[in-house]
């Protein structure tokens, strides 16, 4: 990357907006990793026609390119290496137009998740997406992952969200499809090249997305269950007694409620049911303001028949704001068990008939090849997916042989050792998945740390038409190389 490379990217989108290698290091790699973050230079456009140049030059420069939204990913999605340009998208924030009548909402690819979900909110609508990390999360990111999160059993996926969009392909091209309209088949249906492929077609720019109705009635409640039939249970009556209100059904495992509710640290919360159930479940209602009282009395009276079934052993209903956010935080409150070294972390999705099998095998593996190793276990459930971490024993209770003094050796030792752990962990979690129809990635994608597990998921011809496509739209295997699958890069290229 050269002087005039440098000062031609500069002349498209200011000199403040070209970050150089030193300032690129001022940021953190990841939205939970504080190391430095690497990369030759850091570009901010302001728009699409500034995205388009600075790819066309990157295009003539055989220059690769990693395009960032909130980094708030888990797959390694966006990591980089020194030789790369980061294209940021943190400009392109803005809620350009909103159609209460359509139920739409125009907003740029940086928009924040949370700004989008408050605009919506203001006029009476509300956006079906939501994310752990809305307050930092932004929609090009979340459509370019097609990413799931809390509401997916009533609206679906980022991609349900999505009536039109705004791309550009690697070497400059505009691709504007800002439908608008809930039905249009005229051809193509272009924007989904661009949904899930995670920046390795081309980079999104500005999304339509689609709007609902508001549902500001939200009654929470946490359940407890003796057995994984019953959660089954609950779910199928709720859904059906509920009158389509049902929003979130999200289930914990005891040792991830355990870790949250754990009275002898600071960080946690009261626990609102006893902990020693094996299984429990938050259950979350949404609906219109003016069904208020009928809504709460059918949540309740739903509730009621379970327990009276003893299908439910214990059960308790937010009464205010508060206690709901603290029923939700023992479900996303992932800090404590990020504290553990090593621990790796696992987005899956799989038949609900299968689930149980599969965790209490995945509990015999782990508990089998480490003593003393940790399983948490939580997860939407009513959509197929479950969170799941593993934590072994911790990397400094194994000794190393070496002279204690030999810091070098101790170090190459551990890495070698975590990097084991983790791919016999990968073998645990993922190999059994494609014998149940199950898949290695339910809303966070592939990136790189699943790309060796495609197969489990996807056909060969599936993978080769991934292939098709990649090289057809980047010739030069310039966007996001090496992520979801492998291209032989043309020779040159860098």
């Amino acid at each position: 990357m050269n002087d005039s490379f440098l000062e031609a990217l500069r002349k498209i989108v200011g000199i403040e907006h070209v970050l150089d290698s030193h300032r690129v290091s001022e940021r953190a790699t990841h939205f939970w990793d504080a190391r430095p973050l690497v990369a030759h230079v850091l570009v901010r456009p302001a728009n699409t026609s500034e995205t388009a140049e600075v790819l066309k030059l990157c295009h003539a420069n055989n220059q690769l390119v990693v395009t960032h939204g909130g980094v708030t990913g888990l797959v390694d999605g966006n990591l980089t290496t020194d030789q790369d340009l980061i294209l940021s998208l943190e400009r392109q924030k803005q809620i350009e137009t909103v159609d209460p009548v359509g139920r739409t909402m125009t907003v740029g690819a940086g928009a924040i998740l949370q700004d989008v979900q408050q605009a919506a909110t203001d006029i009476g609508l509300q956006l079906g997406l939501d994310l752990g990390a809305r307050g930092s999360c932004t929609i090009g990111g979340n459509v370019s992952t097609n990413a799931g999160g809390l509401s997916v059993l009533r609206y679906g996926m980022a991609r349900e969200q999505v009536l039109g969009l705004e791309a550009v392909l690697a070497d400059g091209t505009i691709v504007s499809s800002m439908n608008s309209m809930m039905k249009n088949n005229a051809g193509y249906d272009l924007k989904q090249l661009f949904i899930g492929s995670e920046g390795t077609l081309g980079i999104i720019t500005r999304v339509v997305l689609r709007l609902r109705a508001a549902t500001p009635v939200v009654q929470t409640a946490l359940v407890a269950c003796r057995q994984f039939d019953d959660v089954v249970a609950i779910l199928g009556h709720l859904d059906k007694s509920l009158n389509g209100t049902l929003d979130a059904f999200e289930v914990i495992w005891q040792p991830f409620y355990k870790l949250n509710t754990d009275p002898t640290r600071s960080d946690t919360v009261s626990a609102p049911l006893s902990p020693e159930y094996p299984l429990y479940a938050i259950v979350e209602a949404k609906s219109a303001a003016d069904t208020q009282n009928q809504s709460d009395t059918t949540f309740t009276s739903a509730l009621e028949h379970l327990l009276e079934k003893d299908v439910i052993v214990d059960a308790v209903i937010a009464q205010s704001k508060t206690e709901a956010a603290n029923i939700w935080y023992i479900r996303e409150h992932i800090d404590i068990a990020l504290e553990h070294h090593p621990l790796f972390v696992y987005d899956i999705s799989l038949p609900i008939a299968s689930m149980e099998q599969y965790v209490k095998q995945l509990q015999h593996d782990v508990e089998l090849y480490w003593h003393n190793c940790k399983l948490f276990v939580y997860g939407h459930l009513a959509d197929g997916n479950l969170h799941i971490m593993v934590a072994p024993p911790e990397l400094t209770e194994h000794k190393m042989s070496a002279d204690a003094n030999n810091t070098d050796q101790n170090t190459s030792e551990s890495v070698s050792r975590h990097k084991h752990w983790r791919e016999q962990s990968n073998t645990y979690v993922y190999s059994p998945l494609q014998a149940l129809g199950g898949s290695v990635s339910a809303e966070h994608g592939i990136g790189l740390q699943k790309k060796q597990y495609l197969a489990l998921s996807r056909s060969p011809v599936e993978i080769n038409l991934m292939r098709t496509l990649k090289q057809t739209l980047d010739p030069k295997n310039l966007l996001n190389r090496g992520k979801i699958i492998d291209i032989n890069p043309p020779s040159s290229s860098n």
